[in-house]
């Protein structure tokens, strides 16, 4: 199953930070694939579930505690 993330999602990845635009499940038996479009660069890379992680989003309060900083 392909699911076209829509509005894209910004995501943090071993190459840096992107927009997840697809998530591509096989199945019970394989992770999650991800589909980052990668900020800096625009190259598409596929991830596995286990490399993607929420960039930090104060005004929806995704994953707040990544950034120490926060107040």
């Amino acid at each position: 199953m392909i699911l076209q993330l829509n509005p894209a999602i910004l995501v943090e990845t071993p190459l840096g930070t992107g927009y997840a635009i697809f998530i591509i499940d096989y199945g019970m038996h394989q992770n999650t694939c991800w589909v980052v479009a990668l900020e800096d660069t625009g190259v598409v890379k596929h991830f596995d579930c286990n490399d993607v992680i929420l960039s930090t989003n104060y005004t929806s309060g995704l994953n707040l505690r990544k950034n120490s900083n926060h107040d």
